[in-house]
């Protein structure tokens, strides 16, 4: 049997003004479209669980419009995030016109699995390690067909597979991905991430990502890799222990995670003897009101934001870039959160920032509460999903005032000035910090 596992890639802001914004402003919409054009992670995996008697191939669609000739294949599998979902269900009705079962999985079709299906033969649900064999195995006994689901089963990284490196082409991506972890404590009411595919916090076992990164090094000598984590070092004595063995292999790599890393000296020495560039932090707001309620069960980040500047500085000082990520129109905050926003970098000087619209993504508790709210604009306009259009009526402003204010604020915090004046601050910091061990 031949496999072609379909990865979705490609997203773009909908709005054009947005879209034309990111191809002179790159700080813009660049970490979108860097996760977008990241392999998948999820497809490799369930390569390497697929036996070795089918034939696999890895398949990235960007465009839709430029497939002419869909990849021959027995068996469809897709992969998607909200914004190209509609894109893979014409893909998945193509094949099926052709009389090719499909299945798909992803963080979208777990939520929506009975929108999935009225395109998909098949749907996965949740993590699709635990499901993926009985997959293939019903597709080989010709029964393929509804909802898979490991049924409130945790899978166990312990006994995760080496993900499909080997399928890949390194001279098309600028990174390679790894997983560490999954989950994140904090629970805020508008993240997708993969806390909707397990309910706990978990990690992998150290000695297992040291065999994928060794397998990624089998492709790509040097590489660049990025975490595909949520939140790599909520666990201090797991992001040591981890930050050690990535140290070995003498190359950069990127993570996420939360501003709590600053007050570990000792983790933060290892980050960077261990290559680490850059962390990605989400602060979300520069303000208490913005921050007041958006997790679901601590307020943690509302506890921290005393500590945001401070943090920012530690951690570069130490020689690591921080990439501020800030949550534009949350309900706590007014039209005044774009000067917070402004003033805040100016201030504080992190390498990189990053600006997103709040977005409703289905299945989040944000997406319920707005739906019944009536504050969704368009239920179901899910190619809106990009982080940068809107599709929900704000508390505090309109949505022309967030559309309008937000580009102006990205036109001036990543305008070439303001950037070189970030990049200043940081190499400061970071002679600061030298001279402070000296």
């Amino acid at each position: 049997m031949r496999i072609a596992l379909i990865a979705m890639s490609g997203v773009r802001a909908h709005n054009p003004v947005l879209t034309e914004l990111g191809l002179t402003l790159p700080g813009f919409v660049e970490r979108g479209k860097t996760i977008a054009s990241l392999p998948s992670l999820s497809l490799l995996t369930l390569a390497a669980l697929t036996p070795d008697r089918h034939e696999i191939d890895y398949v990235e669609v960007a465009d839709i419009k430029q497939l002419k000739d869909l990849p021959d294949c027995d068996l469809a599998a897709f992969s998607s995030y909200t914004a190209q979902v509609k894109d893979a269900y014409q893909l998945a009705d193509r094949y099926r016109a052709k009389g090719v079962p499909t299945v798909i999985g992803g963080l979208h079709v777990t939520c929506l699995p009975e929108e999935a299906l009225e395109h998909c033969d098949a749907v996965v649900v949740g993590e699709g390690e635990s499901s993926w064999p009985r997959v293939v195995e019903d597709m080989e006994k010709g029964r393929l067909g509804g909802v898979y689901s490991a049924g409130g089963v945790e899978f166990d990284f312990a006994e995760g597979p080496i993900p499909r490196y080997d399928l890949l082409d390194p001279e098309r991506y600028n990174r390679l991905t790894v997983q560490t972890q999954r989950g994140c404590p904090w629970r805020c009411e508008f993240c997708a991430s993969s806390i909707l595919l397990t309910s706990r916090y978990k990690q992998k076992p150290v000695a297992k990502v040291v065999a994928e990164i060794e397998a990624i090094k089998q492709i790509w000598p040097e590489p660049f890799i990025e975490l595909a984590d949520d939140n790599t070092f909520v666990n201090k004595h797991h992001g040591r222990e981890l930050a050690e063995a990535i140290g070995q292999f003498g190359l950069r790599w990127f993570t996420e995670t939360d501003i709590s890393v600053a007050e570990d000296s000792e983790l933060l020495r290892l980050l960077k003897e261990s290559g680490c560039r850059e962390l990605l932090i989400g602060l979300e707001s520069p303000t208490e009101e913005g921050l007041e309620g958006i997790e679901l069960k601590r307020n943690w980040k509302r506890r921290q934001i005393e500590k945001y500047r401070r943090a920012v500085e530690t951690i570069q000082a130490h020689g690591i870039a921080v990439n501020t990520c800030f949550v534009l129109a949350l309900d706590g905050d007014g039209l005044g959160v774009f000067e917070a926003i402004e003033r805040f970098v100016e201030e504080t000087h992190p390498f990189d920032v990053q600006i997103t619209v709040l977005t409703p993504f289905p299945g989040t508790p944000l997406y319920d509460r707005l739906l019944d709210e009536g504050r969704i604009i368009e239920p179901g306009a899910w190619e809106k999903c990009t982080l940068f259009d809107v599709n929900f009526i704000p508390k505090n402003m309109t949505v022309e005032e967030l559309e309008t204010s937000g580009v102006a604020l990205a036109m001036r915090i990543y305008s070439k000035d303001a950037t070189a004046r970030r990049r200043q601050g940081f190499k400061d910091q970071v002679a600061a910090g030298v001279a402070a061990v000296a």
